[in-house]
């Protein structure tokens, strides 16, 4: 039999295999056309039930015995709902119903967790009703329910740290705590880990999917970066960003933020072109921002891409070079990833040894997954003011295997055929970390794309 913990070891293993064929490929990334087998909507929900079925046998007992709280409670309310409610109900449920409430109990190992709606409204075979005797009150069914149970920890998503633990609003605890009484509103407790620790987790199912997810992503970015969509001289930069937001949409998928696409160029073409700052010319340097969203997982990206000169075949040697110490970062950043080291620890030690390379770097990744800035440890070397208020306290989590990161970072570099002009490469690319450490999903850029 093979056990859970076995489970997730093959699907890294499948990982290495996928990641190894990506980087042989031009740019990095495997040499795929998946943007052409992308599921209609009603297969895609058998997908992510599936999904979702595994994650609430396996990830649940595992957040929750590893917190040591024996029962949890998602509650909320249609159009107020908690970060974590919907991404445990099955689809085709689009938000709450009215006050819609999750409990997971934790019987022990033999018998498992239970998995219960206090809800008026059925989740289908998922969870199991309580309020069957409609003719009392909600959350009198509710209390009663739980005394019945006894539990000694009961977890509620109130959260200072995490939004994503902070689902419970403040009326509705307080309705909680006037039904359960004293005694048993003593054993409330925070269940921000139990929030975090069932976002961040990816199943098997997930961590395979999510190659062919960040794969219609490099798609797009092929597809943008080239003289299908860009003509220097004429298009703009915001021509290029609702071309990608509607490439996205006639796809059937989603972004998660607006996309940009932004231009560094020598000095001297800025002063030429400075009448028309948008307009993508000859010579310039692109970096694009894109994320997109497909089967619940969330992409990140940022890549590069160089517009030609007449004449010129390639992009100057002194670019290129910027790209490849930015790679040198990368590789340096994904060595530090250990578990159990926190977000904070990761970036500090990978900032050190960044400038000790020689590099001019700065790290500030991200956790990526159902949401696309996750739960799960930051690693967030900018100052005070630059950084998301409360990063350094988050960055204090830390790092758990079967997660999933944006690896997101710059590095800047002196142009010689620029007059020593120094150039920012933003980097970012969808990683996963498993037992054999922190691995691009589908390859990254290790060439520039070249606009003609």
């Amino acid at each position: 039999m093979i056990n859970k913990k076995n489970v997730w070891i093959l699907a890294a293993a499948v990982f290495c295999i996928m990641i190894s064929t990506a980087h042989s490929q031009d740019y990095g990334v495997a040499a795929v056309d998946d943007s052409h087998n992308i599921l209609p909507l009603k297969e895609r929900a058998k997908v992510m039930n599936d999904i979702l079925r595994w994650k609430l046998d396996n990830i649940i007992p595992t957040v929750m015995r590893r917190e040591g709280i024996d029962m949890w409670l998602i509650i909320n309310r249609e159009y107020n709902e908690d970060p974590v409610y919907m991404s445990m109900v099955p689809e085709p449920h689009m938000f709450a119903r009215r006050t819609s409430i999750l409990i997971f109990h934790d019987l022990g190992e033999e018998q498992g967790i239970e998995k219960l709606s206090g809800g008026y409204y059925g989740i289908g075979d998922f969870f199991k009703p309580t309020w069957l005797d409609k003719t009392k009150k909600q959350f009198e069914s509710l209390a009663e329910f739980i005394k019945t149970r006894n539990p000694k920890k009961i977890g509620i998503n109130v959260s200072q740290k995490w939004a994503f633990g902070d689902g419970l609003s403040s009326s509705l605890k307080e309705k909680l705590e006037k039904a359960f009484g004293p005694e048993l509103s003593s054993r409330l407790v925070s269940a921000e880990n139990l929030c975090i620790g069932w976002l961040e987790t990816r199943s098997p199912k997930e961590l395979s999917l999510y190659r062919h997810i960040a794969g219609i992503a490099h798609d797009i970015i092929a597809e943008f970066y080239s003289n299908r969509v860009i003509t220097p001289g004429i298009t703009t930069t915001d021509d290029v960003v609702w071309w990608i937001r509607q490439k996205i949409v006639d796809l059937g998928l989603r972004t998660w933020f607006q996309p940009s696409i932004s231009i560094q160029r020598h000095k001297k073409l800025d002063e030429k072109y400075n009448a028309n700052p948008k307009v993508i010319q000859r010579g310039d340097l692109l970096h694009c921002d894109v994320g997109i969203v497909y089967l619940n997982l969330c992409t990140d990206m940022q890549w590069q891409a160089y517009v030609c000169h007449i004449g010129e075949e390639d992009a100057p040697d002194g670019i290129k070079e910027a790209l490849h110490r930015t790679n040198r970062l990368g590789d340096i950043f994904r060595g530090e990833f250990q578990t159990g080291r926190s977000g904070n620890e990761i970036v500090q030690s990978a900032m050190e040894k960044g400038e000790a390379a020689g590099l001019k770097p700065l790290i500030y990744s991200h956790p990526l997954g159902i949401h696309g800035h996750a739960a799960g440890p930051p690693m967030d070397a900018r100052p005070l003011g630059r950084a998301p208020e409360g990063s350094e306290l988050r960055g204090e989590y830390p790092l758990y295997t079967n997660t999933c990161y944006a690896i997101e970072y710059s590095c800047t570099s002196s142009i010689p055929e620029w007059d020593g002009q120094d150039v920012r490469i933003g980097f970012e690319e969808s990683g996963v970390y498993t037992e054999d450490g922190c691995k691009y999903i589908d390859g990254h850029q290790i060439r520039l794309y070249l606009i003609k």
